[in-house]
This record gives structure tokens, C-alpha cells and sequence, in this order.
């Protein structure tokens, strides 16, 4: 009895002891709504990306950590993993799917996710980096540009795959954030060159890329974040596959602890793949501000592309938590653009966006 006891006892504490040492996590969102823009059916969307993640750490003992990290996209509207062509040339972990190391130099991780800038640069847009047409992040705060434009149709283009994730430790509230990718092939389709002018790009025009191009140096991305009670900030730098450039500095105060404004400012550079008008440039001004149990958001911001009609957006949207994992939302915004798929590159559409939703976190 008493060796039965014993025998129990060192079971019980090794497995503790294992646990610790070792754990999984197994998380996701699933948003959805309905949405209606000018010119287009009401319809049942999305504000934020619907994700099933899985990530783990491992203690390796003197402060070392194994971590991984392995998330899929899809739609719950369908419950498909298909993009909005309607083919299903997504990546599985379309997200992310990285293993590192983590210790006192930081964090080393390898495979895919969110480049440096992309990662740092959601803590300045009011919407958090949604994808909603509500928010900025995927026009006005990458001021048009694209982190991985030799990437498969379908791809989520604000990633790198095939690449080194290293973020550094927190030193008196700054932070130092780098990617490089490999000079890897990403089963791009080919891109006919075509004239300044014409229907597809406007005013600039593009020159050939040849299908699963490798790029002609290896892609990267930098930020420097500091962080401090009531005050942030970030710089980044970035290159992307076809030699496409981008800078970004972004700042945001909380002047009360509810209230936390925030602007950011970009400019993008494109000689190598665009003939003319190559420079680009964009702000956008955005507050949060909790109020009870919810969150208005609010924002305003504005892109000037050479040779093409500035673009202007103004977005509101509110969050009312029913509880810590669960909101219900609506979104309102009205954009100002050059109309797409038009050689009217110098004449503004207003397009009105009206959303409102359910989003829950596992």
C-alpha cells in the first residue's frame, strides 16, 4: 500500500512537472456579419480574419524555450479555406507556421508569418489591422504596397514565407524587429508588361514578371518599437520581392487611460516594377476609446499615389463586449478612390461601407 502510494505520489509530480515544462494552446476567432457597399448586394462577411491556431512551448531549461506556432484561415461563411476567387490555392496555415527559439537574445523563429513592419504597424491603425473595408491597414497604412506580390493568387501578401523572424528583447521599452526572407520562388503567375495608362493599373504601368520569378535580392523588413505607459511609437523600413520600398514612422498617446489616439504616416516607392508615377504616400489619424462595456473606433486618413486621384477614407465603427471573448459590432465608412478597373484614373468613386457583426475568440 504504502509503495503504491509512493508510486502514485512520483507519478502525480513528474506529470506536473511535464506540464509545465510543456504546454499547447489551441486557439481561433470566428467573425461574421452582414455588409453592404455601394454598388454591391448585402452579403455575409467578415471584419476580422476567422483563425483555428495552434501554438506550444517547451522549457529547455537556463531561461531556453522551443516555440512553434501554426495558424489557418478560413471562411465562415462557407467554412472553406478558399480564397474570394473561389479557388483553393490558400496555403493550409495560411496565417503563420513558424518553430524558433526563444531566450535572453530574444526571439529567433523560421518558415512563415507577418513581416516586421506588418506585425508592428496594427498597433497604430484603429482597427487593429482588421481586413475590414472599414479599416486602413490594407490600403492606407502600406500605403498601396505589398509585402509578398511573388506570391501565389490567393496568398495573403502581408507575409513573408521562407523566412528568419527575429525580435529582440525589451530593453528600457525598445524593441528591434527584423525579417529577411530567402530568395525562394512563391509560384507567382506571370504578369504581362503593360502601358502607363491603361484600364488594369492606372497611371503607372508595369513592366513583365515572369511566372514563379525568383526576386533579384532577398526581401526584408524592420521596425524599432518603444513602448511606454501612455506613449508608443514605431519606425520601420521595408523591401519586398520586386525591389518595392517602404517607410513608415507611427506614434500613439492614451492622454487618458480610455482614450488612445494614434497617426501614422508611409511612403512607398516602386521604380523597378512600375514605369511612371512611382512614389506614394499616405497618413491616416485613428482613436479608440472604451466607454462602459464597449469601444468606438474612429478614423480618418488619406493616400496620394503619383499621377492617380487622391484616395480619402473616413470609417466609425463601435464593439459592445457581451463578455471577455465575445462582441457584437458595426462599422460605417465612406471612401473616396480612383474608380477600379477604369483608365478614369483621375476621377474619384465614393463608396459608402455599412457592416455589423458577431466576433468570438477561442
Amino acid at each position: 500500500m504504502k509503495k503504491s502510494l509512493v508510486a502514485l505520489a512520483l507519478f502525480g509530480a513528474f506529470a506536473a512537472t511535464a506540464q509545465a515544462q510543456s504546454s499547447v494552446q489551441i486557439y481561433g476567432t470566428i467573425d461574421a456579419g452582414l455588409a453592404k457597399a455601394t454598388g454591391s448586394s448585402t452579403a455575409v462577411t467578415k471584419r476580422d480574419n476567422n483563425k483555428l491556431g495552434f501554438k506550444g512551448t517547451e522549457d529547455l531549461g537556463n531561461g531556453l524555450k522551443a516555440i512553434f506556432q501554426l495558424e489557418i484561415r478560413y471562411e465562415s461563411d462557407t467554412g472553406t479555406i478558399e480564397n474570394t476567387s473561389g479557388t483553393n490555392s490558400r496555403p493550409l496555415f495560411q496565417g503563420q507556421s513558424r518553430v524558433g527559439l526563444q531566450g535572453d537574445f530574444g526571439t529567433v523563429r523560421l518558415g512563415r508569418g507577418l513581416t516586421a513592419f506588418q506585425e508592428s504597424s496594427t498597433a497604430f491603425e484603429p482597427w487593429s489591422g482588421m481586413p475590414t473595408p472599414a479599416g486602413f491597414q490594407t490600403d492606407l497604412t502600406v500605403a498601396g504596397y505589398t509585402s509578398d506580390p511573388l506570391s501565389a493568387d490567393g496568398n495573403s501578401r502581408n507575409r513573408f514565407s521562407n523566412a528568419v523572424f527575429y525580435n529582440s528583447p525589451v530593453i528600457e521599452g525598445f524593441q528591434l524587429n527584423a525579417t529577411v526572407a530567402a530568395k525562394e520562388a512563391n509560384n507567382n503567375s506571370l504578369v504581362p508588361a503593360r502601358a502607363p495608362g491603361n484600364a488594369v493599373t492606372f497611371a503607372s504601368g508595369n513592366y513583365a514578371l515572369p511566372a514563379n520569378v525568383v526576386p533579384a535580392s532577398n526581401p526584408y523588413s524592420m521596425s524599432v518599437t518603444y513602448t511606454s505607459p501612455g506613449f508608443a511609437a514605431m519606425a520601420a523600413y521595408e523591401r519586398n520581392g520586386v525591389q518595392a520600398k517602404l517607410w513608415s514612422v507611427a506614434a500613439s498617446v492614451n492622454p487618458i487611460p480610455e482614450l488612445k489616439v494614434m497617426l501614422s504616416i508611409q511612403h512607398q516607392k516602386d521604380d523597378d516594377f512600375k514605369i511612371v508615377n512611382t512614389g506614394t504616400k499616405s497618413w491616416v489619424l485613428g482613436a479608440n476609446y472604451d466607454v462602459g462595456p464597449g469601444k468606438i473606433r474612429a478614423g480618418y486618413g488619406q493616400k496620394t499615389p503619383d499621377g492617380v486621384v487622391k484616395s480619402k477614407q473616413a470609417s466609425i465603427g463601435y464593439d459592445y463586449n457581451l463578455s471577455k471573448r465575445t462582441y457584437l459590432y458595426a462599422d460605417i465608412s465612406n471612401k473616396k478612390a480612383a474608380v477600379a478597373n477604369s483608365i478614369n484614373y483621375n476621377v474619384a468613386k465614393s463608396i459608402n461601407y455599412f457592416g455589423l457583426g458577431v466576433h468570438h475568440n477561442f
